[in-house]
């Protein structure tokens, strides 16, 4: 997250809060993984807020490097296989499930890449101009094509959704994505992670309206 650590541990609460309450709308257990998505950022946040406090202070050298490492996981690992997870959970339509089986193998690929390039390659987070910065040793010539894969297996999936108003979510991912590489583009990660993160809140709106609109067909 940009700016400081108050700022991050500020949004990591708030978001979380929101998660937790977007849990409690569950109301089929296919929608557990989608609506554990802002949560999920909300811990994200509050882990980047932890390397914020530690980063100045050499002493706390093991917490820098787990707090990377969580952050690292939970961006570059777990999230490219979650999302297409999520929307494929709760997707009833035969074809479109389909197409996010192939999305779900493409970020379980991605998520092996990166998984080898953090426990095979140095991962520096520096502070820089009120970012942090993750420098890598990653290798250059996969650097875009790794990250093309990401955008396809992250957003594309909330595009194919038949669920009310995903496609929303898939735009203001997108929409945030093209801000944060025209602005922040060296600070990509840390600063797509926290837009991903307000964002997220929109799935508390589309599982109130699932609930609400599954409680009508029942009556």
């Amino acid at each position: 997250m940009c700016f400081s650590a108050g700022a991050s541990f500020a949004g990591g609460v708030i978001i979380s809060a929101i998660g937790v309450a977007t849990v409690r709308k569950v109301h089929k257990p296919s929608q557990l993984i989608f609506a554990s998505i802002p949560l999920f950022f909300g811990v994200q946040q509050l882990i980047e807020g932890t390397l914020w406090l530690t980063l100045p202070l050499p002493e706390y050298g093991t917490i820098q490097k787990l707090s990377t490492f969580l952050f690292l996981i939970m961006a570059d690992v777990v999230w490219p296989f979650m999302i297409p997870l999520s929307v494929l959970f709760m997707e009833e339509n035969r074809k479109k499930k389909g197409y996010l089986w192939a999305l779900l193998v493409l970020g379980l690929i991605l998520s092996t890449y990166y998984t080898i390039c953090l426990l095979m390659f140095n991962v520096n987070p520096r502070i820089e101009s009120f970012h942090i910065k993750y420098y890598n040793d990653f290798p250059k010539v996969f650097a875009n094509p790794a990250f093309a894969v990401y955008l396809i297996a992250t957003i594309t999936p909330l595009f194919i959704s038949s669920i009310k108003r995903t496609h929303l979510l898939g735009g203001l991912m997108f929409l945030s994505c093209v801000i944060t590489a025209i602005f922040f583009r060296q600070y990509l990660t840390s600063v797509w992670c926290f837009f991903a993160a307000l964002i997220s809140a929109v799935i508390y709106w589309i599982l109130r309206d699932s609930k609400n609109n599954c409680k009508l067909a029942e009556e």
